[in-house]
């Protein structure tokens, strides 16, 4: 056992909300109004014609030199088509260990997990970065819908596309989930055997905070407002025959929670906004939460093991208690890496913040 607090004691949470003032927030922040049942118009449908990929460079981050990058596409279980970028190691020789990297919850291949798969490309590894169903280039309709089911599956999907590549050996294939994807990352690996390393970083548990808000603040009463209020929803979508949706995501007002400012330095200024990513002044359907409200991700979590799991989270980050209660909850080996001074996002895509050299390691020690 391994856990990392590099700080000797207790750590503050300095950007902790306000509980009982915000126990039904937007889906940005994962709340369990994340995804309330305020409406808007259903002309955020995006209607979705069959994919189109092209190589056009429009990441939020810079195209490394060191890599080989194309688009790609694959189908999950479902038989939903997946959209995603391949990055390689140039001059890459010989079966190489391989990554799918899926997040944040919102975000598109274009931000957070394409930034992480390219540089985990420059350090030796075939790295994936994918949209998820219903969500960016991938398709699905309606558009901009979740389900934890999905979600997981479209990880193992990612696993089945890499494990097919000529220059990947399938006996070292591993994935990171970032944001709400570290829980979706940790449930796949509970179920598929086929993945020999985790990492969650920045982690959310959306199930749990959609179902019980943060620090598990809601009460019976209120969830089972918030599914009568869900539940009354789906007759109005289906006599309409199209989704409504939830007001668009990360647009401040005026005194907000500090981790919700930091949602919008993030997802609408120049640092990581991208049109297509749902946090990036989208929404999601409004009846998207009822999957999540049943149907609690990490109870296997323990099943991961003997396989390792690396848990990173940042020392001042509102919801660090969602990687240290998993971490509890797993089974050896494990490992809980702290780090100092960082906010949630910040793992985001500050370079010098994300522990590579940390993950580096780990997957070369686990992925021999």
């Amino acid at each position: 056992m391994n856990k990392n607090n590099e700080t000797g004691g207790p750590l503050p949470r300095q950007d902790e909300p306000d509980v009982a003032r915000r126990n039904l927030l937007k889906i940005t922040s994962a709340s369990i109004a994340a995804f309330g049942v305020s409406v808007v118009a259903t002309g955020q449908a995006f209607a979705q014609s069959p994919i189109q990929l092209s190589d056009d460079w429009d990441k939020t981050f810079a195209k490394s030199d060191k890599v080989d990058h194309k688009k790609v596409s694959f189908k999950n279980r479902y038989d939903i088509t997946l959209a995603a970028d391949l990055h390689q190691p140039k001059n890459a020789r010989g079966k190489l260990p391989a990554i799918a990297v899926g997040g944040p919850f919102g975000a598109v291949k274009e931000q957070s997990s394409g930034l992480y798969a390219q540089t985990m490309a420059e350090r030796g590894f075939i790295t994936l970065a994918f949209d998820p169903s219903y969500t960016g280039e991938s398709g699905g309709e309606p558009r901009n819908v979740a389900s934890p089911d999905i979600r997981t599956e479209d990880f193992s999907a990612a696993v089945d596309f890499l494990g097919l590549q000529p220059n990947v050996d399938r006996e070292r294939i591993s994935i990171i989930g970032i944001c709400g994807w570290g829980g979706m990352a940790l449930n796949a690996v509970a179920v598929d055997k086929r993945v020999k390393a985790v990492v969650a970083s920045t982690m959310y548990d959306i199930t749990r905070v959609v179902s019980k808000g943060y620090n598990d603040s809601v009460t019976l009463e209120q969830r089972t407002q918030t599914l009568e209020q869900l539940s009354q929803r789906r007759w109005v979508d289906a006599e309409k025959g199209t989704p409504a949706y939830q007001p668009p995501y990360n647009t401040l007002k005026g005194g907000e929670a500090q981790f919700l400012v930091n949602y919008h330095d993030y997802y609408m200024t120049p640092r990581g906004y991208h049109p297509r990513a749902v946090n990036s002044g989208n929404a999601w359907t409004v009846t998207t939460p009822l999957s999540f409200m049943n149907m609690p991700i990490l109870t296997y979590i323990a099943e991961i093991s003997p396989r390792p799991i690396l848990f990173i989270h940042g020392e001042k980050a509102h919801s660090r208690y969602f990687s240290e209660t998993a971490y509890a909850a797993a089974a050896e080996p494990k490992e809980l890496m702290i780090i100092p001074g960082a906010n949630y996002t910040d793992l985001y895509d500050r370079v010098n913040i994300i522990p590579f050299d940390k993950l580096t390691t780990f997957f070369q020690t686990h992925l021999k």
